[in-house]
């Protein structure tokens, strides 16, 4: 692992925070990354930690992936959002022609790849010469306004030689999608996430690869980096999310506790013992959840450098990964409530952050149901998502 490569890109997000911070009234309204921010994201390049070094990528660690998108988090959950989501998206680069690869990154410094999850139901994959005629719509695309490409997935209309359906994954110029604004959202309003589509367009083969880059017969990049699939990068990344937005939260109301004092009190809220008690837990709820991540990741790269995670470590990092997301929920409920009626004003640091932190809560990674994988493996049953783990 280059540590140099890894403290860089840590301390370049944490020397845009502050600038984050004081921009997200304004990614907030706007509902996307406006131009300025997308830009010092660039300069300080942040798409660019798990794009191939063969590209002109970072090549990251994924623990300092992870500890880069935390502290982007702590400063504004929705540029951390559009970034951990293309920066994951990006990764199917390791499956692509290495000339469309480097059309996407290495020939165009300000490339961000982004896409809608899974694939659409709508979506229309048909084969003819030379490529795939493409129609469909896809949701939640965040950072598609910023994206300069998309990647569209889709069933082929033809199947496979054992007669199965084939799942595919196309990548298109961002020109060639019609983009729907429906994000109109309770939190995490500034990542821009539309819907777009595709109306007949033909995508070359060499723009096409495996599902979700999903076939180890089509990896090039032999980087530790590519062995996990999006599902595990996804997986975590949006954890580092919750568990930025529960250290500010925390953090701020610590400060508050300092100098409030509540209607009909008669000392500030730091006196009071339940007040105590609860950033006591609430302190230990999140050492104790990221400590289990970041140890959990720690072992995984560790095991992906000679190419041997096993199920058992997979399945830790799932559990560690879900369990952040559930903890660092609960302890930004506690310092919202905890702060009464303070929190709900839009000049103080808990509104736009406790929508943030529900609207991170309610995607897939972030679902109570995952733990019923998890026990499923300690209780000896067959796991029945490969995706999941």
């Amino acid at each position: 692992m280059d540590q140099r490569m890894t403290t860089d890109c840590v301390a370049r997000a944490q020397a845009l925070a502050p600038r984050l911070a004081a921009a997200a009234p304004r990614i907030e309204a706007g509902r996307e990354l406006p131009p300025d921010i997308v830009e010092a994201l660039h300069e300080a390049r942040l798409f660019r930690m798990l794009v191939p070094r063969s590209l002109g990528g970072d090549e990251v660690s994924p623990v300092a992936f992870m500890q880069a998108i935390e502290e982007l988090a702590k400063a504004d959950a929705s540029t951390a959002w559009c970034v951990a989501q293309t920066s994951v998206c990006s990764t199917i680069s390791s499956a692509l022609k290495p000339d469309i690869a480097a059309a996407i990154f290495k020939n165009d410094p300000r490339g961000v790849l982004a896409w809608g999850p899974s694939t659409s139901k709508n979506a229309k994959a048909v084969a003819e010469p030379g490529g795939y005629r493409i129609s469909g719509e896809w949701p939640f695309a965040s950072g598609s306004r910023h994206a300069t490409w998309l990647a569209a997935h889709s069933f082929v209309s033809e199947p496979d030689a054992n007669g199965e359906p084939v799942q595919k994954t196309f990548v298109v110029p961002r020109r060639a999608a019609s983009i729907k604004d429906v994000w109109h959202v309770i939190g995490l309003k500034g990542t821009g996430s539309d819907t777009y589509a595709l109306t007949d367009v033909f995508v070359p083969e060499d723009c096409a690869i495996a599902h979700h880059a999903l076939d180890p017969a089509e990896r090039r990049e032999r980087g530790p980096l590519y062995s996990f699939t999006i599902y595990q990068l996804f997986g975590s990344s949006f954890p580092a999310i919750a568990l930025g937005i529960a250290r500010a939260m925390l953090d701020a109301f610590i400060a508050l506790a300092q100098t409030k004092t509540p209607v009909a009190g008669k000392t500030v809220l730091r006196d009071n013992p339940v007040i105590q008690s609860q950033v006591g837990v609430a302190e230990s709820q999140f050492a104790a959840a990221r400590t289990f991540f970041y140890a959990a990741w720690d072992e995984n790269w560790r095991a992906a450098q000679d190419n041997a995670v096993t199920l058992s470590q997979r399945v830790r990092l799932r559990m560690a990964s879900i369990h952040a997301s559930q903890q660092a929920r609960q302890v930004a409920e506690t310092a919202y409530l905890a702060a009464g009626a303070t929190a709900i004003f839009e000049s103080n640091p808990f509104e736009r952050r406790f929508r943030d932190m529900h609207a991170v809560s309610q995607q897939a990674q972030a679902q109570f149901v995952i733990f019923e994988v998890i026990g499923r493996h300690f209780l000896g049953l067959p796991l029945q998502s490969s995706r999941v783990i």
